[in-house]
């Protein structure tokens, strides 16, 4: 588990450092070898700043170890409250400098709790200027990931998605959604797996998401944009943000565990804006149908093409 996410981490630095072409991933090695609250790991935290293609993007690996699973893990598994656990996992967010090109983010983690154990994950798209054969383009490739481990998969995760990507403060969702899992293993109701495959899936899903998320990022980077996009990618880049502070579990798991803080926020844009009013209501009502009537919608039906 440790060594193939780790050659995750370096797949997605590598595609993504030669995307940007000016800048590469700065990787920061780090390990903690306890405190007073049992926690210990280690880990590399890589970020890329100030590229030409991503304004800021990180991929982060961790491997911690506590005596106690905190609230944010236990909270839909009471009966695990206060066991000892270990956690792996890789994160990714990517910012890119265009407006014309989505937010993506990834994730797989898995979690071992004495003799329990599960996997979770997924990836979601936050476009700013939306275009159909992007969301379609994302959707088949979650479809693909999920495809021969159930028939059914895709349909379970990508509701599971739509409902946790969801601010419900605003009624809307964060993006056009993708995949979400948590819990899974060998005992889950109808698609529980032996570890062997649920490995494999955790495997298929971040195949799929460079794949999809680099072929979107390469149709659109040359598309112009001016300073009514940019001010507009910032406005709704506040939602982003809005969204892993009060809502995300990873950040809660990281920072209630203890974890390092400048790793745990790595996933925020690095400038975002608030407004009283939106500062464009052409731009809204190009991009939130997509935020609110997409939820649901059958994107694998979509005759959209290739971007």
């Amino acid at each position: 588990m440790r060594a193939c996410l780790g050659e995750l981490q370096d797949a997605l630095c590598a595609a993504f450092g030669a995307a940007d072409g000016a800048r590469g991933f700065e990787k920061d090695a780090w390990q903690r070898t306890g405190d007073g609250a049992g926690l210990a790991g280690e880990g590399i935290t890589a970020v890329l700043e100030d590229g030409a293609l991503f304004e800021r993007g990180g991929v982060a690996l961790s491997d911690v170890r506590g005596q106690k699973l905190p609230p944010a893990a236990t909270a839909r598994n009471p009966h695990l409250a206060g066991r000892s656990y270990r956690a792996l996992g890789v994160s990714v967010v990517m910012h890119p400098r265009s407006p014309q090109i989505p937010t993506s983010h990834m994730n797989v983690r898995f979690f071992s709790a004495g003799d329990v154990w599960w996997f979770g994950g997924g990836f979601d798209l936050t476009p700013y200027l939306p275009y159909e054969e992007d969301v379609v383009l994302w959707h088949r490739a979650a479809a693909a990931a999920c495809a021969p481990f159930h028939a059914e998969l895709y349909a379970e995760l990508r509701r599971g998605c739509d409902e946790y990507f969801f601010l419900r403060h605003r009624g809307e969702a964060r993006g056009v959604g993708g995949i979400f899992f948590d819990d899974l293993n060998a005992g889950t109701p109808r698609f529980g797996m032996p570890w062997e495959r649920c490995f494999e899936f955790m495997r298929a899903v971040g195949t799929q998401f460079l794949g999809a998320y680099g072929q979107i990022a390469a149709a659109r980077r040359a598309l112009p944009f001016g300073e009514r996009e940019r001010r507009y990618q910032l406005y709704r880049r506040g939602r982003y943000v809005e969204f892993n502070l009060v809502f995300d579990r990873g950040t809660l798991f990281g920072l209630q565990s203890g974890g390092r803080s400048d790793a745990i926020l790595m996933s925020m844009p690095p400038l975002a804006r608030w407004a009283y009013r939106s500062p464009d209501a052409e731009l809204d009502a190009r991009l939130l149908p997509f935020l609110t009537h997409g939820r649901g919608r059958d994107w694998l039906a979509s005759g959209a093409g290739q971007p």
